[in-house]
């Protein structure tokens, strides 16, 4: 098969950077100018500085390069991936279409596998998905993640396709499961942050993770997901990676909100709208979330931190 990385952000050059090392790889950006400047001069400066793009690597703003290819890989922010897939239907209405990207539409409450099979009904859709930094990728440091598709044969043939040197990939047909392990641990790593922000301490934040990561299952199991898919690298393991480190857009929101400071508007925090999807999903389903309730109300700043730690403080006690 050949590949296609649709998105010249830092984690679509990332990706495409590693795949260039078996084979030509296609990057597709959104601007004919950047897309020129990376293509000369083999590096995205703006996203990805002082990586070096393989000679394997074309970069491309014509959709056509991309349609060319067989597989596709969905390298845009969650929140734009209905767009991306509207704006370019004839290009990949029947691509093999691998989204990357974390999150749950807010306006929808779908996850990336489910937007790609409504607006493109003929594609075959898959998802890569795990612990996973674009520094580390690129910088050819080893990295597993999980590749989610519900077609067991193309998952196994995809496996092959997209695993490299220091990408190592375990699949699964859990796609409901995978998606919202990627999503969900956005809003945990935005209470973490906080915690960790606020001077709350380091035991608060394991405490905070452990029972994020009880919120997770709970709703993840009830839309129908795989409790073993959670304890993955999808779930834990991303959990575990984006919840401990200033390298994850969505903790250092949340080391904001806890210090008390401002936090540039234009960084995409996927996690901000996951929050209020996974609330108002929440209180559809009757489920009781609330560290996710308190992150939603932070972020829209509703509720205040010294609030947000009454409320958790406060809850009945239980067993675990």
């Amino acid at each position: 098969m050949s590949v296609a990385v649709l998105g010249s952000g830092a984690f679509g050059t990332a990706l495409a950077v590693s795949l260039a090392g078996k084979g030509p790889v296609t990057l597709w950006a959104r601007s004919a100018e950047q897309a020129e400047l990376m293509q000369t001069g083999r590096e995205n400066a703006l996203r990805l500085p002082g990586v070096r793009l393989p000679d394997s690597l074309r970069v491309t703003a014509d959709i056509a390069d991309v349609q060319a290819c067989e597989t596709v890989l969905l390298a845009v922010p969650m929140q734009k991936l209905r767009q991306a897939l509207a704006d370019h239907t004839e290009a990949l209405g029947r691509h093999v279409l691998v989204a990357c990207c974390k999150g749950i539409e807010l306006k929808t409450g779908m996850g990336p596998v489910s937007i790609i099979s409504e607006v493109l009904p003929d594609a075959r859709p898959a998802l890569l998905t795990g612990p996973s930094f674009a520094q580390d990728i690129a910088r050819g440091l080893p990295t597993a993640l999980t590749l989610a598709c519900a077609e067991a044969d193309l998952s196994a043939a995809l496996q092959e396709e997209l695993t490299t040197a220091n990408l190592r990939l375990y699949r699964t047909t859990d796609t409901i499961g995978a998606e919202l392990g990627g999503a969900l641990k956005n809003v945990m790593a935005i209470a973490c942050g906080a915690v960790i922000g606020a001077g709350l301490g380091e035991s608060a934040r394991a405490a905070l993770m452990t029972r994020g990561y009880a919120e997770m299952q709970r709703m993840a199991l009830a839309l129908g997901a795989q409790a073993e898919t959670l304890a993955g690298l999808s779930g834990f393991g991303d959990l575990a990676l984006t919840c401990t480190s200033e390298l994850s857009r969505n903790y250092r929101l949340g080391l904001a909100l806890g210090r008390g400071e401002s936090f540039d508007p234009s960084i995409t925090v996927e996690g901000v709208a996951t929050a209020h999807a996974v609330n108002a999903k929440a209180l559809e389903l009757g489920l009781d979330m609330p560290i996710t309730r308190c992150v939603t109300g932070l972020v829209d700043h509703s509720l205040t931190l010294n609030d947000a730690m009454a409320q958790l403080l406060a809850r009945p006690l239980k067993e675990e």
